[in-house]
């Protein structure tokens, strides 16, 4: 199991060497207000596959998540289909639906535009599912360095999930990383979201 996972982050290290991380596909948004480092944005319509983890950590199920969803990019899907990295892989924490009370984890792949409409479908054994998005507003607030959450098992929320971690960079990379918090916000309480956007991306 460790092998495979290092196997798998030494993969994605050369990918990003070779291809250059900043060039890959992601979700589509619409900026709708800013100010330094926090901004809200609607996004697309959009299809991804999630891994639902059970770890206590926050870096032992984003680890083990990403895994089972490289595993599926790789081919292990019905289709032995081949499927190009996106960013972010997202993190998303479940408060107290995890072991014992604790928060539960669901890892997030973004599936590439050549697979919205029909994302293959995995192989059983690596127990993913897919999760269509609708149009829906996030507020983001990003911040550099390592993606680490120590505050994962003391959040309370009565929503699908609490918040999201959004890392963009290959593990391998040291410096100049970005991650992002997101927050699904109430699109209907914002006047103008979705109705102006003053950036797309």
């Amino acid at each position: 199991m460790m092998e495979n996972l290092l196997l798998s982050l030494v993969f994605i290290a050369f990918f990003c060497l070779i291809f250059s991380c900043n060039g890959i596909e992601s979700p589509q948004f619409t900026v709708v207000h800013s100010e330094s480092d926090f901004e809200i944005r609607l996004y697309r319509e959009s299809s991804w596959m999630s891994a639902p983890v059970t770890e206590i950590s926050f870096e032992k199920a984003t680890k083990e998540g990403f895994h089972r969803l490289f595993q599926y990019i790789q081919g292990a899907n019905l289709n032995s289909s081949r499927i190009r990295m996106t960013a972010p892989v997202l993190t998303s924490i479940v408060p107290g639906e995890g072991p014992l009370g604790s928060s539960a984890y669901f890892v997030q792949f973004y599936l590439p535009v050549k697979f919205q409409a029909a994302p293959p479908l995995p192989l059983p054994e690596l127990n993913l599912q897919s999760d269509a998005w609708g149009s829906h507003c996030i507020a983001v607030r990003k911040f550099s360095g390592f993606a680490r959450d120590p505050w994962a098992n003391s959040t309370a929320s009565d929503g699908k999930y609490a918040y999201s971690i959004a890392p963009y960079n290959s593990p391998f990379r040291l410096i100049g990383r970005i991650n992002e918090v997101w927050v699904k916000v109430d699109g209907s309480k914002l006047d103008d979201c979705g109705s102006s956007g003053v950036a797309t991306q």
